[in-house]
């Protein structure tokens, strides 16, 4: 069966680039409108991505969620799939954090796809469905990213949650747990430039795995799999 999101209205975070881009090109592939959330929206290429509503948003702002949703239902009067990929790191270690690192990094990380969670479940009819961007952090970590991993541990917990109070109105949520992939975040990790963390090119994945695995989940040959947590690391959490 080939995934058709036609006629279906796709929010991505954090789709100018990385993971969030190649979502966007995935759904746009399987013939998805996007709303497409980023900072750095103008930076989206649109010419590739059909019928494309850019929307310049800090996802810790509530407020501008709120109205990237009010724009959602008032350019095309339906919302039925969400992916939440926007998401930032801060290498420090725990004692080096202070309340405004962990409040910062929690209202990108965990608090801006639980509210655009609420609003999906408020929106979405029968068939919607969520997929949130993790990370193999939320289950094996390493030092500095003591925020990072907390917040994408707390995101499959709020997968979880969103699958069961989302059961009823027939909307699916489930996490992808990405490992090592070829974006910005990887290769600005002071971790990695500074030798600390050594990564085999081999374990590093495209953007494009990642998206595969969210049309997937997002589409209806998913439609019986929900609150699951998939990691795609290419087995390297197999081998730790």
């Amino acid at each position: 069966m080939v995934t058709s999101f036609a006629g279906k209205v796709a929010l991505i975070t954090g789709a100018a680039g990385g993971i969030g881009l190649a979502v966007a090109q995935a759904f746009a592939d399987a013939g998805a409108a996007l709303v497409l959330v980023d900072r750095a929206a103008q930076q989206i290429p649109l010419d590739r991505l059909g019928d494309a509503l850019p929307i310049g948003c800090d996802v810790g702002d509530a407020a501008a969620l709120d109205a990237a949703v009010a724009a959602t239902l008032d350019r095309f009067g339906r919302w039925d799939l969400l992916v939440n990929v926007a998401g930032m790191m801060i290498f420090k270690p725990i004692e080096a954090h202070d309340a405004v690192d962990w409040q910062q990094l929690m209202a990108v990380n965990l608090v801006a796809p639980a509210l655009l969670t609420g609003h999906a479940l408020r929106h979405m009819p029968r068939g919607g469905a969520i997929v949130n961007i993790a990370s193999v952090h939320a289950r094996c970590t390493s030092p500095m990213v003591a925020s990072y991993a907390a917040s994408k541990a707390a995101l499959v917990s709020l997968t979880r949650t969103t699958a069961i109070e989302g059961r009823d109105r027939g909307i699916r949520c489930n996490a992808i747990l990405p490992g090592a992939i070829d974006t910005a975040m990887l290769r600005d990790s002071p971790n990695i430039r500074s030798g600390a963390e050594v990564i085999d090119p081999a374990d590093i994945g495209q953007p494009e795995d990642i998206a595969a695995l969210a049309r997937f989940l997002a589409s209806d040959e998913a439609r019986f799999i929900s609150g699951s947590e998939m990691v795609a690391d290419g087995g390297r959490l197999a081998r730790l």
